[in-house]
């Protein structure tokens, strides 16, 4: 092989192999210390707020029927020899008392001791203990709680003036931004995991005020009650649910917003208990079919579908098919925030609220109540989606009321059948749901159902009013061409 001053044509392509590798290896590194320097740095942030959280645990004692009870016994005992022998033994021995232990986080929100927590981890505690991260530990005392919202207020005495957590606006939290969890997962104090928002005003059926953000930072059993907080240190959330199939984290956490916690958190500071607005309306969202039969031109608001008798909303003259767009100045973007909106709202206050009514734009005044325990309030009946009518029907008869447990009030026909791959299926009308109303007009008997759908063409989505096991409940049926 031909060789250049010592060096052959090998071993120099070796050389610059190598050089371009040493150019490329330092510009990774300079490409991942410009990464590095644009994340942020949670060092001094942590150090400063893990002070504010607090580790919670809690004794359940077993029901005073087995304090101090007498052995159990299996089924069918007694009937061997030497049975009654050893019933004669056992009786003697006291059953042991089976104390159930449960853990969470809380963080301080007064100097004088109080803390916040979720309702779920003292529910029905016997023992409260309160450990700070100073190793110091407290009984606490239940100042009050609110199941609505899962949030609860305990007070320790005699820790002296504590560290407390900057409260901020969740509303001003943005899907992407940075967020920091610190709690007692499965018991681990002081645990910190971070990740960013993944969502907001998320709806997962726990309750009339579900408005939750979600997160991806790891959030496990022990973390219920915990702050999130912004990189700014204030607290946005209170950690509170997981989606899980193991029971562990899979991504996918839910915290309270902080500024519905503000609220209950000041009531029950001040009354023990919480006091919420009330408008007396049924609602539900507002689909892509729903939205376009009801003439809105975006598919926002909560769709009202009954009206209480007697409440704000029947005096200010709402009525069922209204979309309730804005509240007392604030948006309501989908159904599930008008329920928290609502209740926020001091009892008494008049309220403009804006509506949608047959596509035009509406505004009427509301002077807000107080909800009682016993209200039906705001319970949403958020059902399915429609994208496609073929349904048979027969008239509402005395025999068929009374079995289907229907007001005397209610008029419209039965469906006693539905096609399958149909307009009717595609929308979710069921067998024995009552078709009340179609387009607002009245269905009286099987003759005024047929006349509507006779007077419709294919294409047109359909506004149905319905009665569900005696609950009003909107429909959107588009109309397909028969067998499509």
């Amino acid at each position: 092989m031909k060789r250049e001053g010592g060096w052959t044509m090998q071993n120099k392509g070796k050389w610059w192999l190598g050089l371009l590798g040493f150019f490329g290896g330092m510009l990774c590194v300079l490409a991942s210390a410009g990464d590095a320097a644009s994340l942020p740095d949670l060092v001094p942030l942590v150090k400063r707020l893990k002070p504010v959280v607090v580790n919670i645990s809690t004794t359940h004692n077993p029901p005073a029927a087995q304090k101090g009870g007498k052995m159990p016994f299996p089924e069918g005992f007694g009937n061997r020899p030497l049975d009654e022998l050893f019933r004669r033994f056992f009786d003697q021995m006291p059953q042991e008392s089976q104390k159930s232990h449960s853990l969470g986080s809380g963080v301080i929100v007064d100097a004088a001791g109080y803390i916040l927590t979720n309702n779920h981890v003292i529910a029905d505690a016997d023992d409260i203990q309160v450990r700070l991260t100073d190793d110091r530990e407290f009984n606490a005392k239940v100042v009050g709680k609110d199941s609505k919202t899962d949030l609860a207020l305990i007070r320790i005495e005699g820790a002296g003036t504590l560290p407390v957590a900057q409260l901020g606006d969740s509303d001003r939290a943005e899907v992407g931004s940075w967020v920091i969890a610190i709690g007692n997962p499965f018991g681990l104090e002081a645990t910190v995991t971070s990740g960013i928002i993944s969502a907001r005003g998320r709806h997962i059926g726990s309750g009339p005020y579900d408005n939750f953000l979600q997160t991806d930072a790891a959030i496990n059993p022990g973390n219920s009650g915990g702050p999130l907080f912004n990189l700014d240190g204030a607290v946005i959330g209170i950690n509170t649910a997981i989606f899980s199939r193991s029971g562990g984290n899979m991504g996918i956490g839910f915290a309270i917003p902080v500024n519905m916690a503000k609220s209950v958190m000041e009531q029950l500071k001040s009354h023990g208990r919480v006091t919420r607005g009330w408008l007396g309306v049924r609602i539900q969202s507002v689909t892509h079919e729903l939205a376009k039969a009801l003439g809105l031109d975006k598919r926002h608001g909560a769709l009202v579908a009954s009206v209480e008798s007697g409440s704000p909303a029947s005096s200010a003259g709402i009525q069922p098919g209204d979309v309730v767009v804005r509240f007392d100045g604030r948006e309501v973007g989908q159904m599930n925030e008008l329920p928290a909106i609502v209740a926020e709202t001091p009892i008494g206050k008049k309220v403009r609220i804006d509506l949608m009514r047959d596509g035009k734009a509406l505004v009427v005044e509301v002077v807000v109540a107080e909800l009682k325990e016993k209200s039906a309030e705001m319970a949403g009946t958020d059902k399915g989606d429609a994208s496609s009518f073929g349904a048979s029907v027969r008239s509402l008869t005395p025999e068929l009321r009374e079995q289907l447990e229907l007001e005397d009030s209610v008029r419209g026909v039965v469906v006693t059948g539905v096609e399958p791959g149909s307009s009717a299926a595609a929308a979710g009308l069921r067998a024995k749901d009552v078709i009340a109303e179609i387009n607002r007009k009245p269905i009286r008997d099987v003759a005024d159902f047929r006349r509507t759908l006779q007077n419709s063409k294919t294409g047109d989505a359909l506004l149905i009013l319905l009665f569900r096991g005696g609950e009003p409940l909107y429909l959107a049926v588009q109309l397909a061409e028969a067998g499509k």
